[in-house]
């Protein structure tokens, strides 16, 4: 009996009962269209330096990790590496010298980080091929090649085929030049990384630092890529047990604050659900209690003939979660298809593209969101409806049958 009472009485007043119903559906698809634009850039910020940078693992000497000093390199590459290809979950893998120095041209100088790389095994694991702009990636011709970043290349200004001066330290622990030769422009998007990281190869690389032509075996950084990114724990602890003198970490581990990010997405989400059912509150409340006023001979009448205020009470919060029930699917129908759309197509913000490029993010963002958001939002519209019929209700309750009914 109560519930079809409390829900004729939504319908007496069907356009307020629509615009309360309208405005929670409305909050539901802003609370998930703004999680899912949230998620979506943090996970663009994650997956650009998985891609550019840490990879899924990397592998150093401890304390190579303390300074980047080059003499702390890995004791046996060849070992290392055929070690690592050998655990189950790793799907590639590159090999790479590392060394801080000064880049130098005509126009300026700037500290950077070079880093030797094998071309083939670069791909394989990182998208810098596939971010060239200009010239060609490394390849096997010439000698002393470089790829440099465009915002490098402009504060340098240098240009295709421009000769620049690289001076770091060797493994002697003394002052070494050499000048390259520019063959290829790359952008990442991360203007913080493009402007501090330069490539070259590793054999040319290895050939300064050691002073030694063949020096193919000198390397400072494995960096690995996984089948499974579940999987990144279990295989990080195998090759940690395979070798044990190394140390072995994550890309949360290299790059903490990409764990923070992620940690941060569910709470993203919570904060903006809050927010929203917390402005929804004032209109709940308002709409039940202009209904608990409007009927209050009614309610009068209905305590008069025997309905016990408990029953009263629990009508009007009934009620209120009548028109949460109705709003939540049309609200939650509006964020999936947003989500969908946009996980599938893209948002584009290039016109806030050098923005975007401080904080490493791409320029078209993938909504994305946690399934369990769903759930989330339906239960937080359940407790708001709840929590805004408590003071209509109580009002109702609180009404005495005979002046109710002596009530115009």
């Amino acid at each position: 009996m109560i519930p079809i009472l409390a829900w004729r009485n939504i319908w007496r007043s069907p356009t307020r009962s629509l615009v309360v119903i309208m405005a929670v559906a409305l909050g539901i698809w802003a609370a998930l269209s703004l999680s899912g634009f949230a998620t979506g850039m943090m996970k663009s910020y994650v997956n650009n330096a998985i891609e550019n940078s840490v990879a899924h693992i990397q592998i150093h000497q401890a304390e190579f990790l303390d300074e980047y000093k080059v003499e702390f390199h890995l004791a046996d590459a060849g070992k290392v590496e055929q070690e690592v290809r050998n655990v189950e979950g790793v799907k590639a893998l590159s090999v790479r010298s590392v060394s801080s120095a000064m880049i130098a041209s005509s126009k300026g100088a700037r500290g950077v980080m070079v880093k030797g790389i094998i071309p083939e095994d670069e791909r394989m694991v990182s998208t810098l091929s596939e971010k060239i702009v200009e010239g060609d990636y490394l390849s096997n011709k010439g000698k002393n090649s470089i790829l440099i970043s465009r915002e490098l290349a402009d504060k340098l200004q240098v240009k295709m085929r421009s000769k620049i001066v690289l001076t770091f330290q060797n493994l002697d622990n003394e002052i070494t030049s050499a000048a390259f030769r520019v063959t290829g422009v790359f952008d990442t998007g991360n203007t913080p990384y493009d402007q501090g990281h330069v490539f070259v190869r590793r054999p040319d690389l290895n050939r300064l630092l050691t002073g030694e032509v063949t020096t193919a075996e000198l390397a400072h950084e494995v960096a690995i890529l996984v089948n499974d990114i579940e999987s990144i724990e279990a295989v990080a602890k195998e090759l940690q047990e395979a070798l044990p003198a190394l140390k072995v970490q994550t890309y949360r581990e290299v790059s903490p604050d990409l764990e923070l990010y992620e940690t941060q997405m569910q709470s993203v989400s919570m904060i903006y659900l809050v927010v929203i059912m917390l402005a929804l509150v004032f209109g709940i409340i308002n709409t039940m209690l202009m209904a608990v006023l409007e009927r209050v001979k009614e309610l009068g009448m209905l305590m008069a003939i025997g309905m016990n205020k408990l029953k009263v009470f629990g009508m009007i919060l009934l009620e209120a979660v009548l028109l949460g029930v109705v709003a939540t699917p049309i609200g939650l129908l509006l964020g999936y298809a947003t989500i969908t759309y946009v996980k599938n197509n893209g948002l584009d913000m290039s016109a806030y593209s050098s923005s975007l490029k401080n904080y490493g993010m791409a320029e078209i963002i993938y909504f994305d969101i946690d399934p369990s958001v769903y759930w989330q939002a339906s239960l937080m519209v359940f407790i708001t409806a709840l929590i805004a019929a408590i003071y209509p209700a109580l009002k109702a309750i609180r009404l005495r049958p005979v002046e109710a009914l002596r009530s115009l």
